[in-house]
């Protein structure tokens, strides 16, 4: 009788995150384009304060050291990783990206693109964890321990106690192997656009007069 009432219970829950996995899918790109059109125009529309730049950075190079410290620990599909920063939240790879998204809508200091980012997160990245987090419940019998003591996103700010025997280490070669290095050369590119594309269209549009 218990059994099968989980089994109702749960299958709901299924549905709704496969159902919104199914919207996040269709509108990733969409959104992703529809963020960057409207980064543009603010950019084209006036340029970027070099205060609010160098603030950005405050967020952005934490976020790109995050998902580099924990592209150096995890292990996906493999095992559960539970060292490392992964200690400390959950997911640091999705917080290193919220940290640096936040950045860069702060070097605009754009509203738009900061509400454009908050819908993405909620639409996009909510499922994501949902599922991930239901795969490694059914994979590995020590997550709901560990969901226990480590928090979702927000970190905690003393390393959770890893079961004995556990003992992570930062690995380059799992670093290389997730092509983290990736974050690092968009948050160049994108810098460099702050810095200098709306110098190199102006002049490109004077050219052309």
């Amino acid at each position: 009788m218990n059994e099968s009432a989980n089994t109702s219970h749960a299958a709901p829950q299924m549905d709704w995150i496969a159902r919104w996995q199914r919207v996040a899918r269709r509108i990733r790109v969409p959104l992703g384009f529809l963020t960057a059109v409207v980064y543009l125009f603010d950019l084209w529309r006036r340029a970027p304060q070099p205060a609010a730049v160098a603030w950005s950075l405050a967020l952005v190079l934490p976020g790109l050291w995050l998902r580099g410290y924990a592209a150096g620990y995890v292990k996906k599909n493999r095992e559960l990783t539970r060292t490392g920063p992964y200690a400390h939240t959950r997911n640091p790879l999705y917080l290193g990206s919220m940290l640096m998204a936040a950045g860069f809508a702060l070097a605009l200091l754009s509203w738009p693109v900061a509400l454009l980012l908050a819908v993405g997160f909620l639409v996009i990245y909510v499922p994501v964890i949902a599922s991930e987090e239901r795969f490694l419940r059914a994979t590995f019998p020590g997550f709901d321990d560990y969901c226990s003591k480590v928090p979702r996103l927000m970190p905690r700010l003393t390393p959770a106690r890893a079961p004995a025997g556990e003992a992570g280490r930062f690995s380059f070669a799992l670093y290389r192997k997730h092509r983290e290095y990736n974050a690092l050369i968009g948050a160049a590119l994108l810098y460099l656009c702050l810095l200098f594309l709306r110098a190199a269209l102006g002049a490109l549009a004077h050219g052309l007069r």
